[in-house]
């Protein structure tokens, strides 16, 4: 019996050998390196040269790729529409189909306990938010963003595509920087709003931005285009230059910061607060479900 269950586990030992790939002494592990992203076709800078492509997110698949995302949660963050809702992480509020990333708001069926920081609250809203924080950030170059927003036409939803600093090497907000690529408000149905918010010359908090950029029907798709140099911010809808800005940051910092340090990306669907608060009674109550879809995300150097 023993001489059998020596000879099985031999056995074994041999197929297993037989099936692993053995190196060679001297010689390196070789590791297969990740495909290099691919951002579509050439993109040239004013200068005549290509930028290049350092981040891309057709969202082809059925989930949200973790190796590239993560799902923002006021849990974790804090951060939510002022308490109007919660943000967490559910294939309700966070969704990868059809080729697109689904962001939405939403009423749950009962209230819900949401644990923030700060302290915890109760909501029946919940909303959808993702990053790059923790995995991709970058110091300069070019972003574009192809998304549509909610058809809805009453206060009470806020969509964002922005970036935020990785590490807040200047201070709590604003003085570490953020750039809203494109910030949409159903109150303002019309417009899409990108902002530059950093303590700028002037005055304390001064946000740069452009709340002219009229887009009749911002629920369809629409190419939103970021270019960071050193000193300057431009943002693009579709083909209209909406914001070029140069930094002024005050003293003492340089006139480069807080925009020399780096970014992460963020998309955003969340409810409103302020002029644009949501409301869930009465003629102007907003209509939820409300939804941010994104195609695709392409970041360049």
């Amino acid at each position: 019996m023993k001489h059998h269950v020596r000879m099985l586990l031999l056995a074994a030992l041999v197929v297993a050998v037989g099936s692993i790939a053995i190196q060679a002494p001297g010689t390196a592990a070789t590791k297969t390196k990740p495909a290099a992203p691919s951002c579509g076709a050439k993109v040239l800078k004013s200068s005549g040269k290509a930028w290049t492509c350092r981040f891309a997110d057709e969202f082809s698949g059925t989930k949200l790729d973790g190796t590239k995302w993560s799902v923002q949660q006021t849990s974790v963050s804090g951060h939510s529409g002022n308490k109007a809702d919660c943000w967490v992480s559910s294939p309700n509020n966070v969704a990868v189909a059809n080729g697109t990333l689904r962001l939405t708001s939403r009423e749950e069926s009962k209230p819900i306990v949401c644990k923030a920081p700060r302290g915890h609250y109760t909501t029946k809203y919940t909303s959808g938010s993702v990053t790059t924080w923790g995995k991709f950030a970058q110091t300069y170059g070019r972003w574009q963003i192809r998304a549509k927003f909610p058809n809805a036409d009453v206060t009470g939803s806020h969509s964002a595509l922005w970036l935020f600093p990785r590490d807040q090497a200047y201070g709590e907000w604003p003085q570490s920087g953020e750039i809203d690529i494109a910030e949409y408000y159903t109150r303002a149905p019309d417009r899409v709003i990108p902002v530059i918010h950093y303590n700028a010359v002037g005055r304390a908090n001064r946000s740069r931005t452009n709340k002219k950029c009229m887009v009749a029907d911002a629920w369809n798709w629409h190419v939103y285009t970021a270019e960071w140099t050193p000193g300057r911010i431009r943002i693009w809808i579709d083909k209209e230059l909406c914001v070029d800005h140069s930094i002024r940051s005050r003293r003492p910092h340089s006139s480069t910061a807080p925009f020399d340090q780096p970014f992460a990306t963020y998309l955003t669907q969340s409810l409103g607060v302020g002029r644009n608060r949501f409301r869930d009674v009465g003629r102007y109550a907003t209509p939820l479900p409300v939804r941010t879809e994104v195609d695709y995300v392409h970041v360049w150097s």
